[in-house]
């Protein structure tokens, strides 16, 4: 019988830098497009399929810590595991594979003058939310992992949340906010629109938290109701419009023709950030790459941002010429995401399969 690991488990684990040989076994692209930091890549699944394992053999198990080995749902790694236990290592399945993965999270924290900014990624999703607390209280922005460990993280810094914002409809993963607010009795702010069917707060212009202010921008283009969270001048959470290497995609869940004016609006709400003063810390909802467990914000200036990010130099003609032509993938099952947090529903059970598969918001 082979061992398994929960993900919660490997999360602590790796969260505490503990040694760990994680071994990725899938096909070298899904691999390449989304896996668990620190993990190496073992090209034997069609082997493990055929219910060979020798190949492990062969690439080098350690014996001095134990290894976690990965597929896609649990299953064939289940039957490596058993294999390398059988031959003396100290090897772990990972429990529902990299669907289950897809919930993993990890934390970073950033300050400004009058606030401490949580960044919390889910590593296994690229989806990041935020905690902003200043003087006991506290406000989450673009909710992603679950309410009880949003609750738990709130003890933690012995805040009292007072509102929970979403910075748009999203298309990649279920909205944890709706939740959040029924628990809580915070508050739950939406940009004003007419997509979805319950009753919500609209965003105010500003948002007191504590001894800190945050200031709302509308920058319509990755959805019509985007917004932009500025805090003091010193932060700014840039929701899916700007990543600190890309900018957000205009196209999902468009009607015919809408993805071109999208992206026209797309690119005036990027100059509008463009010319911020101050130099702010730019902190988007997502990240392209696995977040590792080092403590250390997905942040960069605005500065930064600008020099690295091509399509922030180009002009409004090259830049619809651009974006259009290099629009990736959608999201797996992103229509059945944004119904349902168009409905605000959240389904019952296990939310992994729905929302399986890497982050694809960007557009580079």
């Amino acid at each position: 019988m082979s061992k398994t690991i929960s993900l919660q488990t490997l999360q602590q684990w790796l969260s505490e830098g503990k040694p760990v040989d994680v071994i990725d076994a899938r096909t070298a692209d899904d691999f390449d497009e989304w896996s668990i930091p620190g993990s190496r890549h073992a090209d034997l699944f069609y082997e493990m399929k055929d219910g060979r394992f020798d190949g492990f053999l062969k690439i080098g198990i350690p014996a001095d810590k134990p290894s976690v080995l990965v597929c896609y749902a649990g299953r064939t790694s289940s039957d490596a595991a058993n294999f390398l236990c059988q031959c003396g290592f100290d090897a772990y399945s990972l429990e529902g594979g990299m669907q289950a993965w897809s919930l993993a999270w990890n934390k970073a924290e950033l300050k400004t003058p009058s606030a401490q900014i949580v960044q919390i990624r889910r590593t296994g999703k690229g989806c990041m939310s935020y905690l902003v607390v200043s003087q006991g209280e506290a406000l989450v922005i673009d909710p992603a992992i679950g309410v009880e460990d949003t609750l738990s993280l709130l003890e933690s810094y012995g805040a009292r949340l007072i509102g929970i914002a979403d910075t748009h409809v999203h298309a990649d993963h279920l909205t944890r906010a709706r939740q959040l607010s029924a628990k809580t009795g915070a508050p739950f702010y939406l940009p004003e629109n007419n997509r979805v069917s319950f009753e919500y707060t609209p965003l105010p212009k500003t948002i007191k938290v504590g001894a800190t202010h945050l200031s709302i921008l509308k920058t319509p283009g990755h959805t019509w109701e985007s917004v932009c969270l500025l805090i003091d001048g010193e932060a700014l959470f840039t929701g899916d419009t700007l990543f600190v290497d890309s900018i957000g995609r205009p196209d999902l869940a468009t009607k015919t023709g809408e993805s071109e004016e999208r992206a026209k609006a797309l690119y005036a709400s990027l100059q509008m950030l463009k010319a911020l003063p101050g130099d702010p810390w730019v902190l988007p909802a997502h990240t392209d790459h696995p977040a590792p467990f080092d403590g250390r914000p997905i942040a960069k200036r605005l500065t930064e941002v600008v020099a690295d990010v091509s399509f922030l130099k180009m002009s409004e003609p090259e830049f619809l010429d651009t974006i259009l032509s290099r629009i990736p993938a959608t999201p797996p099952n992103h229509l059945e995401i944004v119904r349902l947090n168009e409905a605000g529903e959240f389904p019952l059970g296990d939310p992994t399969d729905l929302e399986a598969g890497a982050n694809r918001c960007a557009v580079k």
